[in-house]
């Protein structure tokens, strides 16, 4: 017989017995027997308490049990059932709510936990998917007379061990039953209603305002399952993708971050279905990095579990090409670790088509050259993910993690220009075909601590993450010279580009938060130091007449540069009744450093410290309406291949160059915005916004003599005198029945580019951009999303730049005072349907750009040659996606025989078996 069962026939047979005249010696003997007991249980002959000088508790040899039923008397499966108590907390001396116990129903809907304290209060929580959440209050056994006032579950309380204080009254009756506690049925109800055979389930608001920042819900996006991030932020309002994943908020390129932290990962190479929410940081405050000059910050949230047991998902899509993505995550939470382990594959086999339409007004007559392109994408990534939390104590928590992600893209292009002066007189013919072979290895490591002090909201945090990766890539150029179109072959030439490069970067954070009392203040302080190397080789080839290559001199692009950013800030927010403030102050200083290898060319820039101020309030007014005011000021310094002279030539009609002479550009903001809330969560937000640059970075068209005395056109970047940019934004999140739900974005700017001291000058632009997304929830547990864009005539983006590696050199995305781009428009759609088991299976069918209206239509004038660009994307794209997801909530996963319990307020006690 075990130990446990010893005891309870013990303390069941002395406490039966009632005669007064034993009273005491029963007491004295039930009190020993329980020490003898407990100290046979604990490890190594131990006692409990050893060595602290405090009196411990009796042993924890309580049961609880029950059955959960639906209104039907059907039992429920798969249900979260906690279990908590209350536990003295050493330093506040207060008592708070701890984890008892946590497991999930069996498939007779039953539910059992043992090894429980047999007095004080407990609550048992119940949760289930579909059902409303149960609380319910007990305790096993009333408090004896005479026991400590709140004495928690199974905790000390000064004097006797909690629960076994002399009794005033007289002794208790116990039997061995009474230490089993079996709650019966517990009927669960729906949480639903029904209108016209529809039921709908309730879920997380689409849209939540804070005092800097817009976060929107996109974990249940139907149109970007099984795509990227890119997918995800044609949903989220205020942002615009264009076909080449060119991603603009407000008409202007934002930093993109994930889980708060600056990212060197392209949209492209996360996926949609790891991401939670997306953030929209219109005008970032203080405590964000500074860089980024006009444009906002995209915060992306990627999904995390904090559910005690095991859960998971498994996806697996196509699309029309046959381009596979797939991808599974486990999270496993047990006692004192948190474990996730994530991977993803996402396979590319889209087309694009494209057109090109030169005049070059350098000529006489002037030379006019069309060219038309296909290119087939083959190619795709893999992303994993692994992280781990460990709860060294209630106050406590340290963080790993590891990312990895590795892509292969071999995209293929055939190119046709065809070329004569403006009196009709034929030039030349040439088709170009490109085979192109890139890879990037990347591995990303993070590692956090976070602390909480006694004082309930102070925490100090500490990050550390290292990105490092590598890229490779060999592009072959065969290019074949005709008398006329569909003439004979008269001359061709062969090119080779080979390149490889590496890229670091790290950035080490600490964060410090203290709640004050005075005005329900938050004083918020911090230190960051962002360091980035970047080294790029890439050197151009001829084939001769012999048919080898020889390297083509003085075109090679090879270069080291180093980039760094310290910072520190402080702020301090509060409220006064309904007003709230946010006040703050960044300061950062950066270097910069670039060296030709080849050329042995160095050059550098060290910037002084610059202060960056930000100002956000908020005043409350009846009827659930809010108003909002901000101001910031903000940098955005240049990158080095915008910095780099030199000549990229592998595009004959598109040469590009950097421009080591640039300097930083400075944009200060300001926004107010109107918040109403209506009910059922419905909102309505209106904001106004003004942003101004000085020196603000853009693309120039010029020229270049070349060594042969020939004059080319060349694209470069130099600083305009300045920009404006003001607009008003509408944002409307509204749930008109049950089943049907609708967002609206609607912005309406004027912008303009002033580079009067570089020749240029242009009339400002009033431009509109909309977005809407609608739900549709219908019987059958289907589901159907309706969404839309539309982009009016807008000046060209303002620094549009790239990712991952480096924004493409000279790509023509640079903000633009020489041109402008077209009207375009898309519609998509998705279709849902959810079976299994509490709807753990679905598939989704979604169709981007359906009437393939997306197209990419641009526009740039000079003095030197005007230029037409036109980009079709390979839509409209129908892609498939199957999900299942599975879990279990299992606290015996890491159960161990005679060890402490080691779940946070496991009542301090044993875990027997």
């Amino acid at each position: 017989m075990s130990h446990l069962s010893k005891l309870r026939l013990f303390i069941a047979f002395f406490c039966i017995v009632k005669q007064k005249t034993m009273k005491k010696t029963l007491i004295l003997i039930a009190a020993l027997i329980v020490s003898i007991a407990t100290f046979a249980q604990f490890p190594q002959g131990g006692t409990p308490g050893a060595g602290s000088g405090k009196m411990q508790g009796p042993p924890s040899i309580g049961t609880v049990s029950g059955k959960l039923v639906d209104s039907s008397g059907k039992a429920i499966s798969d249900a979260s059932v906690m279990l908590m108590g209350m536990k003295m907390d050493t330093v506040t001396k207060k008592m708070k709510e701890v984890l008892l116990k946590a497991s999930a129903t069996k498939g007779a809907g039953t539910f059992k936990f043992e090894e429980l304290p047999i007095f004080g209060p407990m609550t048992l929580k119940i949760t289930a998917s579909g059902y409303k959440p149960i609380e319910r209050k007990f305790s096993i056994m009333d408090m004896p007379k005479g026991a400590p006032a709140g004495a928690p579950a199974g905790a000390p309380a000064g004097g006797p061990p909690a629960g076994m204080a002399p009794p005033s009254g007289g002794m208790p009756n116990f039997a061995a039953a009474d230490f089993d506690k079996d709650l019966g049925k517990i009927v669960m109800t729906v949480e639903a209603t029904e209108l016209a055979n529809i039921t709908i389930v309730g879920s997380k608001p689409a849209m939540k305002m804070d005092i800097d920042k817009k976060v929107f819900n996109v974990e249940k996006n139907l149109v970007s399952a099984g795509g990227t991030a890119l997918d995800v932020m044609k949903n989220v309002p205020s942002v615009n993708v264009d076909i080449d994943g060119n991603v603009t908020l407000r008409n202007a390129s934002p930093q993109i971050y994930v889980d708060g932290r600056p990212s060197t990962l392209s949209l492209d190479q996360i996926p949609a279905d790891a991401i939670e929410s997306v953030e929209v940081i219109t005008n970032p405050s203080a405590k964000y990095d500074a860089s980024g000059g006009n444009a906002g910050i995209l915060n992306i949230i990627l999904k995390k579990n904090k559910k005690s047991g095991y859960n998971g998902n498994l996806t697996a899509g196509i699309d029309k090409r046959g381009g596979i993505n797939g991808g599974a995550s486990f999270n496993l939470r047990q006692d004192k670790f948190n474990f996730s382990v994530n991977a993803f594959t996402n396979q590319m086999k889209n087309q694009t088509k494209g057109e090109t339409h030169l005049e070059d007004l350098l000529s006489n007559p002037n030379l006019l050259v069309d060219q038309y392109s296909k290119t087939k994408m083959n190619g795709g990534f893999i992303f994993g993910k692994i992280g781990m939390d460990y709860f060294a104590s209630e106050r406590s928590t340290f963080s790993v993690g590891v990312i990895k992600v590795r892509g292969s893209f071999k995209p293929e292009e055939t190119m046709s220009s065809d070329s004569m002066f403006s009196n009709g007189i034929f030039k030349s013919y040439s088709e170009r075909y490109t085979s192109n072979d890139r890879l990037f290895n990347a591995t990303g490591f993070s590692a956090g601590y976070k602390y909480l002090f006694p004082r309930k909201g102070e925490e100090l945090t500490a990050d550390f993450n290292l990105f490092r990766g590598k890229n490779e890539s060999e592009v072959n150029y065969d290019t074949y010279i005709y008398g006329a179109k569909g003439g004979s072959l008269i001359g061709e030439q062969h090119q080779q580009t080979l390149g490889d490069g590496t890229n670091q970067f790290i950035t080490i954070q600490t964060d410090y938060v203290r709640p004050l009392k005075k005005n329900n203040g938050k004083l918020e302080a911090g230190l960051r130091a962002q360091l980035r190397s970047l080294t790029n080789n890439q050197v151009n080839y001829f084939m001769d007449p012999n048919g080898q290559f020889i390297k083509i001199p003085n075109s090679s692009s090879n270069y080291e540069n180093t980039d760094n950013v310290y910072a520190a800030y402080l702020s301090y927010g509060g409220s006064i009744k309904t007003f709230g403030y946010k006040i703050g102050l960044r300061g950062e200083s950066s270097n910069y450093t670039g060296y030709m290898t080849e050329t042995k060319q160095e050059f550098s820039n060290n910037y002084p410290i610059s202060l960056f101020p930000s100002v956000f309030l908020s005043q409350k007014l009846k009827n659930n309406q809010e108003l909002q005011l901000s101001a910031t000021r903000r940098v955005n310094r240049p990158f080095f291949l915008q910095l780099m002279p030199f000549i990229d030539s592998s595009n004959m009609l598109n040469w590009t160059s950097g421009n080591p002479a640039l300097k930083p550009e400075f944009t200060s903001s300001i926004e107010a915005a109107y918040l109403k809330t209506y009910k059922g969560n419905n909102t309505f937000l209106a904001s106004i916004y003004y942003k101004h640059t000085t020196g603000l970075i853009t693309t120039i068209l010029d020229t270049v003599q070349t060594s042969n005395g020939v004059t080319h056109p060349i694209t470069t970047y130099e600083n305009a005198n300045s920009s404006y940019m003001t607009g008003l934004e509408l944002t409307s999140q509204h749930t008109f029945t049950k089943w049907f739900d609708i967002n609206t974005n609607v912005n309406v700017y004027n912008s303009k580019i002033n580079a009067e001291n570089q020749g240029v000058s242009n009339e400002a632009m009033w431009s509109w951009f909309a977005k809407f997304n609608s739900n549709f929830k219908l019987p059958k547990d289907f589901s159907i999303q309706f969404s839309g864009t539309y982009q009016s005539k807008t000046n060209t983006p303002v620094n549009t730049g790239g990712g991952g590696f480096g924004p493409p050199m000279g790509g023509g995305n640079g903000s633009n005072a020489q041109g402008f781009v077209k009207a375009n428009y898309g519609f998509d759609a998705a279709f849902k349907k959810s079976f299994l088991k509490a709807n753990a299976a679905s598939v989704t069918f979604a169709v981007s750009d359906i009437f393939r209206t997306r197209i990419n239509h641009q526009y740039t004038f000079s003095q030197f040659y005007n230029r037409e660009s036109i980009r079709w994307p390979d839509n409209p794209m129908f892609r498939m996606t199957f999900t299942y997801r599975f879990g279990k909530m299992d606290m015996s996963l890491f159960k161990r025989k005679n060890m402490k319990g080691e779940a946070e307020g496991m009542q301090g006690g044993m875990q027997m078996q």
